[in-house]
């Protein structure tokens, strides 16, 4: 049964993000941005650490099980250096009978064989 990705890409989830989330790394920063959105759907708060720059990643982190993640689009991909991307995005979501919207440009950096998420800035 195809299951679609959260992160809108139009793949199956096994074929898209799910390979990510079972240790395969991202080929690219906005490959990775797209799986950590789906980690977020999924409330995959594992991948989230491990998938977050040593430096800034948070001890722990809590996500609110009634938010649900409704859509996600990229805005802009671009390399900033040799090993380090930038991604623009805007992501929305809904809980209960509010909705919004996380607009961020998130800073990412190869490490091995694939990418960390180091930092974002909202606005």
């Amino acid at each position: 049964m195809f299951e679609p990705c959260e992160c809108g890409s139009g793949k199956s989830y096994v074929g898209c993000c799910g390979r990510l989330h079972g240790g395969a790394p991202a080929r690219d920063a906005e490959e990775l941005m797209r799986s950590r959105y789906c980690a977020f759907s999924r409330g995959n708060t594992g991948y989230l650490l491990k998938s977050w720059a040593a430096e800034t990643r948070p001890l722990a982190l809590t996500l609110d099980p009634a938010q649900q993640w409704t859509g996600l689009t990229i805005h802009r991909h671009e390399a900033t250096g040799p090993y380090t991307a930038r991604v623009r995005f805007t992501a929305t979501w809904r809980l209960g009978n509010r909705t919004g919207r996380l607009s961020e440009t998130s800073n990412f950096r190869r490490d091995g064989e694939g990418w960390v998420y180091i930092d974002g800035m909202t606005g």
